[in-house]
């Protein structure tokens, strides 16, 4: 989840355990669009991440007022740092700071991971679906960093992603996912541009994500995949309601969606 309305509660992580919150500090940041910055955290007693597992983020400022949300881990589990992407959205709290003020050396809190139906590990075998919409890439790429870093288990897992942006501008980790796509063995990324011509030589699709789309790019319903769909709302109704409509099994789709009330 790229952002969401800040829990009542606080979260439980394994056992049921209450989260802390921990300091965490900028070491790296990376622009990845005009909008989408990762940053690349420190966080002293890290207990460790599932892919596709977030954190709540507490900004505090000067005069004690705090505002909090949750972002997606973009890192694999057992990366020796904690990588956040965020988007930058007009009018937030939150994100405006991270993506576009936060500097190496500045300092923030966390707490996590949280989440657990969200989740995949090289483990779990079964070929992989991934469907994104917009920054709804961020968990879905832990799970391709996952399992290009799991060497040939990794490998021997079939991948696709199906990634729909708004222009070639706006797509997060572009060159990263054309370089795993070249891998031996790596995932097959198919791109599908939504408000932007595409440009000359285009290989990918040029409309919204819908069921021949899905169809064409994704992972064939009798090898029974493991899927997973990320993005604002209405986009993962629509793709959960035409996985099903193909002859998906409803109870391997797991969604995980965003939408403006959540920004911050």
């Amino acid at each position: 989840m790229t952002a969401t309305e800040a829990a009542l509660r606080p979260p439980a992580g394994a056992g049921g355990r209450r989260l802390a919150w921990r300091p965490a500090e900028v070491v790296e940041r990376m622009a990845e669009t005009r909008r989408a910055t990762t940053l690349v955290l420190d966080v002293p007693g890290w207990p460790g991440h599932l892919a596709g597992q977030h954190v709540d983020v507490r900004l505090t400022a000067e005069d004690g007022y705090q505002a909090q949300r949750s972002y997606s881990i973009a890192s694999p589990p057992k990366a020796p740092r904690l990588a956040l992407t965020v988007e930058r959205l007009e009018g937030g709290e939150v994100s405006p700071w991270l993506a576009g003020e936060a500097r190496p050396g500045d300092r923030f809190e966390l707490r996590g991971p949280i989440g657990g139906y969200f989740t995949w590990s090289v483990a779990m075998s079964r070929p992989l679906m991934l469907v994104a919409g917009g920054s709804g890439v961020v968990p879905l790429m832990a799970m391709l960093r996952h399992r290009a870093a799991s060497g040939d288990a990794g490998r021997a897992v079939h991948a696709r992603l199906l990634y729909s942006a708004r222009a070639v501008a706006d797509i997060i980790y572009h060159q990263e996912l054309q370089r795993l796509s070249v891998e031996p063995g790596g995932p097959e990324i198919n791109l599908t541009l939504t408000r932007e011509r595409p440009p000359d030589g285009w290989q990918g699709f040029d409309r919204r994500i819908d069921a021949p789309t899905l169809a064409a790019a994704g992972v064939a319903p009798e090898m029974d995949p493991d899927v997973y769909v990320c993005g604002p709302t209405p986009m993962v109704e629509a793709v959960a309601n035409a996985l099903v409509g193909l002859g998906y099994e409803p109870a391997r789709i797991r969604t995980e969606r965003f939408g403006p009330t959540g920004e911050g």
